[in-house]
């Protein structure tokens, strides 16, 4: 499993055999179950977690308790509360798996001291999250200025393989709208 690591990593800078040793030994292998929590509104978040295989949805519930899908991630994707993570608070979201999942998981600690001995890697956690950034702000972007029908082409075109690992249920939360309107899109 830490060749699935150091291949992602390899895509943005090399590493030699002793910084990939170092670098792996700060994370934790886990697996979880499909339906199984490994986040909890309202409880702190240990760990930011890298996908090796499986399926996870991040989740916020509003007041009314309704379910609003933030992300997915699948293999090789990084997710967590990124703002109770980094800020050492309770999380305010929920990363549930919607598949049988297995996970590197890197807790805050650990990612400091990566990026303190091996400096290159403050880098490559840079780059991560400008992915990040960018995505969420073309998805913003997106939810602003054009219909569901266009949203969902984009989100076909962008993960075809996401699109067909999830639910049309939670298709439909993330894209904002009801299963049933959906199902009536001309598509």
């Amino acid at each position: 499993m830490p060749d699935r690591l150091r291949t992602h990593i390899e895509k943005i800078l090399p590493l030699s055999d002793e910084e990939f040793e170092y670098i792996s030994s700060c994370f934790t292998y886990k697996k979880y179950k499909k339906h199984q929590f490994l986040i909890q509104e309202g409880e702190a978040v240990p760990y930011n977690y890298f996908v090796l295989k499986g399926l996870l949805k991040l989740v916020y519930t509003d007041e009314a308790g309704k379910e609003h899908i933030v992300g997915f991630a699948m293999e090789d994707w990084w997710e967590t509360d990124f703002s109770a993570y980094y800020q050492n608070q309770k999380a305010t979201m929920s990363l549930e798996c919607i598949e049988d999942t297995e996970v590197l998981c890197l807790t805050l600690a650990d990612y400091r001291k990566i990026c303190s001995i091996h400096p290159k890697m403050e880098h490559f956690f840079l780059e991560k999250a400008y992915m990040g950034f960018i995505s969420a702000q073309q998805r913003i972007i997106s939810t602003m200025t054009t219909g569901i029908k266009e949203r969902y082409e984009q989100l076909l075109e962008k993960y075809p393989s996401l699109v067909q690992r999830v639910p049309k249920s939670l298709l439909a939360a993330y894209l904002g709208v009801s299963r049933e309107t959906l199902s009536r899109l001309p598509l």
